[in-house]
């Protein structure tokens, strides 16, 4: 397959899953503060809620990372994206925080597999040696949606509100299912290594101390990473360095940008360095150090400007790219997709149990007027540092050169098993059912494809319909009502006396109904309405007396 092509039916479908994976992700610190407004959160409902999303996350990295190998990325990836554009309308829809946790969970559920489908699909399609930039150029693309979940987004919430938002993102989520399952070329049987995977147990990659020399260094240092950028960096800005919105805007985008620049720039470094001969692990360790180096700035109120600091935390929330290359050296491709999800369990589970506990410790503080104090979130943010040190430590004392484990070994075997025992002289007979099988087995899962885009896709239209008008129809403000005391004014039965006294008088009533002009001034209610007064008067000097007369 030519290169163009591998970008146009590869990459490109599997970056828009991913794309949508990381808009879902951080969407919620743009707009925490209307959820809280509209229904009444506190910050450690805002935290769960927003954990939510890592916690569904993790728990099906493991039995999906099982079915991405067996069935190929394109059939469960399109799948789970139907599902994502469920949950958004769920989200759309809800009217309480129980609501809002159902949408978010099946968010997180259908996306769960963006990264690791477009890795896998990098594996199977790319060139061994292009594997660290085609993973680059994916996290790149993909984190255009932390882009989009700032200043664009922010345009949207203006003008729709965030139901009208959410509603929008479950119509991109449907065109993105349709676009990994017609653009993605199949895939053949034969092809995923399945041979290879049904020899070696999934807990058998837990048991490599390779995987656990980098495991608690990346999953730490980037769940920290995504759970800052994915919510408390708005709230850090606002509560401790006191910016207003529309300056925790401008850092959230450059946060996003960031994440851009430095998943293409770590995956070309990486690419570099790996044709020196140098080690992907190097770069991982490097990267998380710095992050680790600006989150000290911010406890400690170091003189940094503000916006290089929150800069290069959200850059190492790319280093998934160097964790997923690295991974790539240890275990062969056919068995990629429970590897990586192995990894990726221990990243987003990170994510929630940071996220979470950054809330509850967070809310150990009175609030006022929507905010915490700044001790708060500095201790949050100081003990997730110490954490990240501690996990630095354990990779500095493993040692660098670790043997194979007897799994590693094993399944590098058994695909060159399998593959001489295919190349063997068959009979033209088997040759046929063989070609025979595989051609009904792909028919087959066209077929209930066609069938689960048809279902989904009349389902979604009447959901979509359903949510616009509901969000239509729905005022973006809340109403609040106030009941005022009147023991402080007059009492109830003085005012409706003197209502129906002004509402009786004719005279009151005629001046109402021919009442005319620009200004209308209220009618003195101390002095009788429409008393004509007396003329006045003035008699001339001839008609006084003499003895009144003025002298000249």
């Amino acid at each position: 397959m030519s290169r163009g092509r591998l970008i146009v039916c590869v990459l490109l479908p599997f970056a828009a899953g991913y794309y949508l994976s990381y808009l879902f992700r951080t969407i919620n610190a743009l707009i925490a503060d209307d959820l809280t407004a509209e229904l009444n959160l506190s910050a450690a409902d805002l935290g769960f809620l927003t954990s939510v999303y890592f916690l569904v996350f993790a728990a099906v990295q493991l039995p999906l990372g099982a079915l991405l190998d067996r069935y190929g990325p394109r059939t469960i990836q399109s799948a789970l994206l139907l599902l994502a554009s469920v949950g958004a309308l769920l989200f759309a829809l809800a009217d309480g925080l129980l609501g809002l946790v159902i949408g978010r969970a099946l968010l997180g559920l259908g996306v769960a597999l963006a990264l690791m489908a477009g890795f896998k699909a990098i594996v199977l399609w790319f060139p061994p040696e292009r594997l660290a930039l085609a993973n680059g150029w994916l996290v790149m693309l993909g984190a255009l949606g932390a882009v989009t979940a700032t200043a664009p987004a922010e345009f949207v919430l203006q003008a729709i509100g965030w139901r009208g938002l959410f509603a929008v993102l479950a119509g991109f989520s449907a065109l993105a299912a349709l676009l990994v399952l017609f653009a993605v070329p199949a895939l053949s049987p034969g092809r995923s290594g399945q041979s290879a995977v049904r020899t070696v147990s999934l807990w058998a990659i837990y048991r490599d101390r390779r995987f656990w020399r980098i495991a608690p260094l990346s999953a730490i240092g980037i769940g920290t990473s995504w759970s800052l950028q994915g919510l408390w960096a708005a709230p850090w800005l606002r509560d401790v360095d006191g910016l207003d919105r529309a300056t925790v805007v401008q850092h959230l985008s450059l946060m996003a940008v960031a994440v851009c620049a430095s998943a293409l720039l770590l995956g070309m470094v990486a690419d570099r360095l790996r044709r020196l001969g140098l080690k992907t692990e190097l770069v991982l360790a490097s990267t998380l150090m710095a992050s680790m180096a600006a989150q000290a700035a911010l406890v400690f109120r170091w003189p940094v400007p503000t916006f290089l600091l929150w800069a290069i935390i959200a850059a190492a929330g790319a280093a998934t790219v160097l964790s997923f290359a690295i991974l790539s050296d240890y275990f062969p491709k056919e068995m990629s997709g429970r590897a990586n999800a192995a990894l990726n369990l221990l990243h987003v589970g990170g994510a929630f149990v940071l996220q979470s506990a950054t809330g509850f410790i967070i809310e150990q503080w009175p609030e006022a007027r929507g905010t915490y104090p700044a001790e708060a979130h500095q201790l949050a943010m100081a003990v997730t540092l110490v954490l990240q040190l501690a996990a630095l430590a354990w990779f500095a004392s493993s040692p660098r050169r670790l043997p194979a484990s007897a799994m590693a070994r094993a399944a590098s075997r058994s695909p060159r098993v399998a593959h001489a025992w295919s190349a063997t002289a068959p009979t033209p007979y088997t040759t046929a059912a063989l070609v025979w099988t595989q051609y009904v087995e792909l028919v087959r899962k066209q077929a209930l494809g066609w069938r689960l885009a048809a279902g989904a896709s009349a389902m979604l239209c009447i959901g979509l319909t359903a949510a616009l008008s509901i969000t239509i129809n729905r005022p973006a403000v809340a109403v609040h009502i106030f009941e005022v005391d009147r023991s402080a004014h007059v009492s109830a039965d003085r005012v409706r006396s003197s209502v129906a006294a002004l509402i009786d008088d004719p005279p009151a009533l005629e001046l109402a109904r021919s009442a005319e002009g620009p200004l209308w001034r209220a009618p003195d209610l101390m002095r009788p309405p429409f008393v004509r007064p007396e003329p006045v008067v003035r008699p001339s000097s001839a008609t006084l007396p003499s003895s009144v007369r003025p002298q000249r």
